[in-house]
């Protein structure tokens, strides 16, 4: 999916790509996921690893962590909805979380 710049995505785009992604789902205009991990270091260390991949990209998510859950919104405020990052962004989260 990926370009070179935020590009906001169109509903029947938005679909299509979260329903690609693995258990991620659009809550209140926001692509939306919950992970839940064994303790409080491991998620914390998940959430280490997404902000550095996060800050390479420029492109923060939303998130809330309580003990051994994260839950993660991604929207792209640049364009005011979900864009072409936050579904790049969800991708890289999926596979850091399978590590």
């Amino acid at each position: 999916m990926s370009d070179d710049e935020y590009r906001k995505l169109s509903q029947s785009e938005i679909e299509q790509e979260v329903g690609k992604l693995n258990n991620w789902k659009v809550v209140n205009g926001k692509i939306n996921k919950t992970f839940e991990f064994d303790d409080f270091v491991q998620a914390f260390g998940f959430m280490t690893k997404v902000a550095m991949n996060a800050e390479r990209m420029n492109h923060h998510p939303e998130w809330f962590n309580v003990y051994n859950r994260v839950r993660i919104d991604l929207v792209t405020h640049d364009v005011n909805g979900i864009s072409n990052y936050d579904i790049d962004l969800a991708k890289i989260i999926d596979t850091i979380a399978k590590i």
